[in-house]
């Protein structure tokens, strides 16, 4: 991850696939262009709508080195993404990662419409770097 080995590290990076490959990766460019929108699942979202020319990614998978933001998470439902893994769970990193902390993923399932989240893959290989805000 580029990001990570940078002085301004933001290092986040996500990824969406589909049918079992992946179509776009993307980091975190918030200290690149100064916008506070441009987290990894943001600017990975905006790349594969675009490259796929659609706003509806239905049937695609968001995957992130941390659990979304609140930020993150309502982008992906209006994108109609309805499954995101991620490995840094928010009960365990620093509470900068989440602006309204009281919110947690379970309340961005909408009722009768299937969200699956699968939360702590590989979690103990990056919670070093989020634990306390560090990456």
């Amino acid at each position: 991850m580029r990001a990570s080995r940078d002085d301004d590290r933001t290092g986040i990076a996500a990824a969406i696939m589909s049918g079992g490959h992946i179509i776009e990766t993307a980091e975190n460019e918030v200290n690149t262009y100064g916008n506070p929108t441009l987290h990894a699942e943001m600017v990975v979202i905006g790349a594969v709508t675009e490259k796929l020319d659609r706003k509806d990614l239905s049937g695609c998978t968001l995957i992130s080195s941390l659990q979304p933001c609140e930020m993150c998470l309502s982008a992906m439902r209006f994108a109609g993404i309805k499954r995101v893994i991620y490995c840094a769970q928010q009960e365990n990193v620093a509470e900068k990662y989440f602006v309204f902390p009281k919110l947690h993923i379970t309340d961005f399932e909408q009722a009768g419409e299937a969200f699956e989240h699968i939360g702590g893959v590989l979690e103990d290989e990056v919670l070093h770097l989020y634990a306390k805000g560090d990456e």
